[in-house]
């Protein structure tokens, strides 16, 4: 940067931030750094006492901030979510529809190293709402060269480093096992808790059926919900390893690829999550513990938006729920903007 006189800083970049202050009235920013100077700001800026001014001049090779945040913001956004005007060097992303927040990971970690830059997200493979904000980006040093910026471009891929999967409308067969709720000893408390969860997204129950603890009768009930049109099949009870619990049987007979039988979540330990294929099409089978009917968020919290939003689930990412996947049952619950699940 240098310094000029402020008469002749027309079309120049402003370093840093003109601040002007009215006794009584007024203390605030009068023009923000990276303002390109106009002849009609030159009589505002004398006012306040700017006889010089230290702008940016353009070198060959060399990238203001805000060229910069363009950069960077360009090799960040995907579908789905837009920029905010640059501010202080600054652009973020924001979503425009619901869906779920996906990150190439690798490729943010790979900018984020090379230095003097950097981009900073809320976490990924969760819920966004249309309007949320989803990540920042910007330079460190108010100026950088071009060849850190290709390589930036070059670390990021030629993908988004950041991506929304919106939601589908599906339609939801609902089994509900056990005998003691087919017989009518206790009430079906599980079932109001999914209604409730799926009301919170574009679902559609098609039906519910109560088959007690027979094995066959539970597949054939999954075979019935898919042959109906149901995009996704929930079976709540009977997922424990007792040897009555026959409800993870009963979806392995019915032809599912399981992705597994088990999750590093508290609550939601005894998570079954599989897919059925028919005409090229993954429909989810999923078998819930019993946690979910009573436990305010469980490992069903995690899954369901991705499932929603045909984002398939594998093994792995199941079992990298270990950290972050206890559940604390704080007593003003914040989720999802807390650390279970992440």
């Amino acid at each position: 940067m240098r310094e000029i006189k402020t008469e002749e800083a027309v079309g120049h970049i402003l370093c840093h931030d003109i601040t002007q202050i009215i006794k009584d009235e007024k203390k605030g920013v009068l023009f923000k750094k990276g303002h390109v100077v106009r002849e009609e700001d030159i009589p505002a800026l004398l006012s306040v006492g700017k006889e010089h001014l230290f702008v940016w001049e353009k070198q060959e090779g060399i990238l203001h901030e805000n060229e910069a945040a363009e950069i960077l913001y360009r090799i960040s956004a995907g579908e789905f979510m837009h920029g905010t005007d640059i501010k202080e060097g600054k652009i973020e992303l924001v979503a425009d529809c619901d869906g779920v927040l996906k990150i190439r990971r690798d490729a943010l970690l790979r900018v984020n190293s090379l230095g003097e830059m950097m981009i900073a997200s809320r976490h990924g493979d969760f819920p966004v709402k249309a309007g949320d904000k989803i990540a920042g980006t910007r330079i460190i040093p108010l100026v950088i060269e071009k060849e850190k910026m290709d390589r930036a471009c070059e670390a990021a891929g030629r993908e988004p480093i950041f991506s929304i999967l919106p939601y589908h409308k599906k339609k939801v067969g609902i089994i509900t096992t056990g005998s003691e709720v087919q017989k009518g000893l206790i009430r079906d408390t599980f079932t109001p808790v999914l209604r409730e969860k799926l009301g919170e997204y574009p679902t559609e129950v098609i039906g519910q059926t109560i088959p007690g603890d027979e094995r066959k009768q539970i597949t054939a009930d999954i075979l019935q919900f898919i042959e109906d049109g149901a995009d996704m099949v929930i079976l709540s009870g009977g997922m424990s390893v007792d040897p009555d619990d026959r409800t993870p049987g009963a979806i392995k007979d019915s032809g599912v690829r399981i992705v597994t039988y088990g999750a590093p979540v508290l609550p939601g330990a005894m998570l079954l999550v599989s897919y059925y294929e028919k005409d090229g099409k993954q429909i989810p089978v999923v078998g819930l513990p019993g946690c979910v009917m009573y436990a305010k968020r469980t490992v069903f919290d995690l899954i369901l938006p991705r499932l929603m939003a045909d984002d398939e689930i594998l093994a792995e990412e199941i079992s990298a729920y270990g950290e972050g996947g206890l559940c604390l049952n704080c007593g003003k619950c914040t989720f999802p903007n807390c650390g279970f699940g992440k």
